[in-house]
């Protein structure tokens, strides 16, 4: 082999050395702070003498890569292996005609590479099998490059650059696959969302006519037996979610009324999964049956919003039934208050308020006066008082069933339209 004047290609300055590392599949950049340029420094001439034996190098990296990857090996013909095979032939022509050519700018061929990223190998991604078939074909290339550089007399100094070179040129290669794969994901993450989203509003319209079978497979969300639909209202000072919620879960949180929809009757931690979100969670339905799993859901959530039922985030329209029966027609609830109440309307609305809060929890309790002087923080004395002044008002309303069912009836209706649900305390002293 001639040795290379100063200055050409191949003259390996004494070591230790400052080089510039630039892309080495980018065009060729002036090297900054008078670094010298990787590829200049290689020598050229083992280009020529490689290119006849690249069908043998790849059949040899192919065949470590059977080895070292079964899957591989048992569809060495089929799409995976046909890129593998491509990409190892490419990679290594790149290289040569780079070594060849210090100036020459990177091609269309570099797209294999990112694309290969995007691919999948039977149950799982490529990404893995590319990274250990870069390791493996770097390797063996250089291997083989060695061998051949060290017949040529190319110098150690020389070889030891190539090697460096070999391994960033893999690495560069390596990084296109991972950004190929990761665009790829991120495409399938989003096709997937609005797959879902497609699905959960096939749920909740009734009527829509979309094939839910159909869409279900798309959306990668087999259809259960039953469904509970969540609404939910993001409070003022919450931030968004910015992680993925559970994945039995189909989430809109984007439009106007945002909704979720959970497979099965358990809705997992709502709290942890939305948290910042007041939730309210609908009955447990039929999987055809969604949208009126969702209007309930909705309905105990404008009940809370108002203040009719106590946030708690989630609130259940299991727990929330009578509230809810009791409020579903409010014209008709206040009308049945208009008629059972009217003894209490000639009272100022002070003193209203006092007996008809007396006379719900007797109703409720049956309770002495002692002890509903007790649930309620006044004085014994003050609660037979009262119920002296509502035998009057009422007369004998109050020992007749109906009559005190529909009393009762109205109280709680009125209670729960004032935005006044009992706390869970209270709750518990009355039962």
């Amino acid at each position: 082999m001639v040795a290379p004047a100063p200055g050409e290609p191949g003259d390996v300055p004494a070591f230790p050395l400052r080089i510039a590392f630039d892309s080495l599949l980018a065009p060729r950049r002036p090297s900054p702070g008078g670094r010298a340029d990787l590829w200049s420094l290689l020598p050229r001439e083992l280009a020529p003498l490689l290119r006849p034996g690249m069908p043998r190098l790849v059949a040899e990296i192919r065949g470590e890569l059977h080895l070292a990857i079964p899957a591989l090996a048992r569809n060495p013909d089929g799409v995976v292996g046909r890129a593998v095979t491509e990409g190892i032939h490419q990679a290594l022509t790149q290289f040569l005609d780079r070594l060849e050519d210090p100036g020459a700018a990177g091609d269309e061929r570099l797209r294999l590479f990112r694309e290969m990223g995007s691919q999948q190998i039977y149950d799982g991604p490529i990404l893995d099998v590319l990274q250990t078939a870069y390791r493996i074909g770097a390797r063996v290339a250089w291997r083989r490059i060695a061998a051949a550089g060290e017949q040529a007399g190319v110098s150690s100094a020389a070889l030891c650059l190539l090697a460096e070179a070999i391994f960033a040129y893999i690495d560069e290669l390596s990084a296109l696959s991972v950004e190929g794969h990761a665009s790829a994901r991120a495409r399938e993450v989003g096709a997937l969302e609005r797959r879902r989203r497609q699905l959960l509003q096939a749920l909740v319209s009734p009527g829509s006519g979309r094939p839910l079978a159909h869409l279900s497979e798309a959306a990668r969300w087999p259809l259960p037996d039953r469904v509970r639909a969540v609404a939910v209202r993001q409070r003022d000072d919450a931030e968004p979610p910015v992680a993925a919620v559970d994945p039995r879960y189909l989430v809109d949180l984007e439009s106007a009324e945002p909704c979720l929809v959970v497979a099965g009757p358990d809705v997992g931690d709502l709290a942890a999964e939305l948290p910042g979100w007041i939730c309210a969670v609908g009955p447990a339905v039929p999987v055809t049956e969604c949208a009126q799993s969702l209007r309930w859901a909705r309905r105990t959530l404008s009940l809370v919003l108002d203040g009719a039922l106590r946030d708690q985030s989630p609130t259940w329209f299991d727990r929330s039934m009578s509230v809810l029966w009791l409020l579903n027609d409010p014209f008709l609830v206040r009308e049945i208050g208009a008629r059972v109440l009217a003894p209490l309307s000639a009272l100022t609305g002070k003193q209203r308020d006092k007996l008809g809060e007396t006379l719900l929890v007797w109703l409720e309790t049956r309770r002495s006066a002692p002890e509903i002087a007790a649930l309620l923080s006044i004085h014994p004395q003050t609660v037979r008082y009262r119920l002296r002044q509502l035998e009057r008002l009422f007369g004998d309303g109050l020992a007749d069933p109906d009559r005190r069912f529909d009393i009762e009836v109205a109280l709680r209706a009125e209670r729960a339209l004032r935005g006044t649900p009992r706390d869970a305390a209270t709750w518990e002293r009355v039962r």
